[in-house]
C-alpha cells in the first residue's frame, strides 16, 4: 500500500488526507499528546517537514520532495504497522510550552499536574517564591521537576525514580533546561534513599494503572514502561505508600500533590477519613488530589 502510494501523493494535503485514512482504517488509539487521527496526522506531517507545529494550513498545497515523501511514508507506516505512539517515532512531547525529549524508556508525558504547576498551583501555594524545596516522586522524563523549577523559581528539586533508564532520559532533559544546579536526580524506590530530607512540596504522577485495565491496554500503551504504569489489583499500591510516607518528608506547612488517573472512588473508600481535596483541571476535579502534611498519617 504504501509503495502504490508514492505513484498518487504530491502535495502536503495529498500526504495529510492519506495519513488520516490510514489511521482511522487501522482503529489506532491516542492519548499521548493527540486525540484524534486528525490531530496526529497534522503532527506528524508538520514535524516530519520541519515546519512549526502550528502551521498548517499555508503548506497544504506545497509540493513534497521525493525524499519528504519517503521519510513521510516511513512515519505513517511506523505508527500504523507498529503502533508506536507519535512521541516515540519523534523523540519529542509537549507540556504546554515546554518541549521534552523522550524514548521509549519512560512514558510519554501526560500528566494534569502539568496544568496545575502552570498556575504555581494558585491558590495552594500562596507564595510561590517561598517554596524553597520541591521533590518529584517517580519523576519518569523529569518533566514535572523542570516545570516545577519554572514555577517555582526559588526551589531545590529532587527528581526521584526506581529505573535508572528513566533518569537517563531526566539528565537530559534537565541539561536541555540548563537546570543541572536546581535539580538533583536520585534513584529511588519512592522515599527509600531520601534519609530525612523534607520539602514544601511534593508533587507525583505514579503508576495508578489497575490489573484489569492493564490487561485491556492498547498496543500503543504497551510500548511504555509497565513499571512506569501498573499499580497492582486495584491501581492504589504506589498512591498508598506515597501516603504513607510523605508525613516524613514535608516541612510543617508543606503539600502533597498526587494524580491518581480514574481512581477517584477507589481511592476515598481506600482511605475514607482523609479529607483530600480535588483539584480543578481542563478535564474535571477527580484525577489530582491535594492534602497538606497535617492531613497526612
Amino acid at each position: 500500500m504504501f509503495e502504490q502510494a508514492k505513484q498518487h501523493l504530491f502535495t502536503v494535503r495529498d500526504m495529510l488526507r492519506f495519513a488520516v485514512s490510514r489511521f482511522n482504517e487501522a482503529g489506532l488509539a491516542y492519548g499521548h499528546g493527540s486525540h484524534s487521527a486528525y490531530d496526529e496526522a497534522a503532527y506528524l506531517v508538520l514535524h516530519t517537514l520541519h515546519l512549526p507545529l502550528d502551521t498548517l494550513e499555508p503548506f497544504l498545497d506545497a509540493r513534497l520532495t521525493p525524499r519528504e515523501l519517503d521519510g513521510l511514508l516511513r512515519v505513517v507506516e511506523d505508527r500504523v504497522n507498529r503502533r508506536l505512539p507519535a512521541a516515540y517515532i519523534t523523540h519529542e512531547a509537549w507540556l504546554g510550552e515546554f518541549r521534552f525529549y523522550v524514548d521509549q524508556r519512560v512514558i510519554v508525558p501526560r500528566s494534569f499536574i502539568a496544568e496545575l504547576l502552570g498556575s504555581q498551583l494558585a491558590p495552594w501555594v500562596a507564595d510561590p517564591g517561598a517554596v524553597a524545596s520541591a521533590l518529584d516522586l517517580c519523576t519518569g522524563s523529569g518533566c514535572l521537576a523542570v516545570l516545577m523549577a519554572h514555577a517555582f523559581p526559588g526551589a531545590a528539586i529532587d527528581a526521584v525514580d526506581i529505573s535508572p533508564d528513566a533518569l537517563d532520559v531526566a539528565r537530559r532533559n534537565v541539561e536541555d533546561y540548563g537546570l543541572e544546579e536546581r535539580i538533583r536526580l536520585v534513584r529511588s524506590d519512592l522515599f527509600g534513599e531520601l534519609a530525612d530530607r523534607r520539602y514544601d512540596l511534593i508533587v507525583s504522577n505514579p503508576p495508578y494503572v489497575n490489573a484489569a485495565s492493564m490487561e485491556a491496554l492498547p498496543p500503543e500503551y504497551r510500548h511504555e514502561p509497565q513499571l512506569a504504569l501498573a499499580s497492582g489489583v486495584d491501581g492504589l499500591d504506589a498512591v498508598r505508600a506515597i501516603i504513607a510516607g510523605a508525613a516524613a518528608h514535608l516541612k510543617e506547612e508543606g503539600l502533597l500533590v498526587v494524580e491518581i488517573g480514574h481512581n477517584r472512588a477507589a481511592l476515598e473508600q481506600a482511605f475514607p477519613r482523609l479529607g483530600f481535596t480535588w483539584l480543578e483541571t481542563a478535564a474535571g476535579d477527580e484525577y489530582v488530589f491535594l492534602l497538606s502534611r497535617d492531613q497526612l498519617p
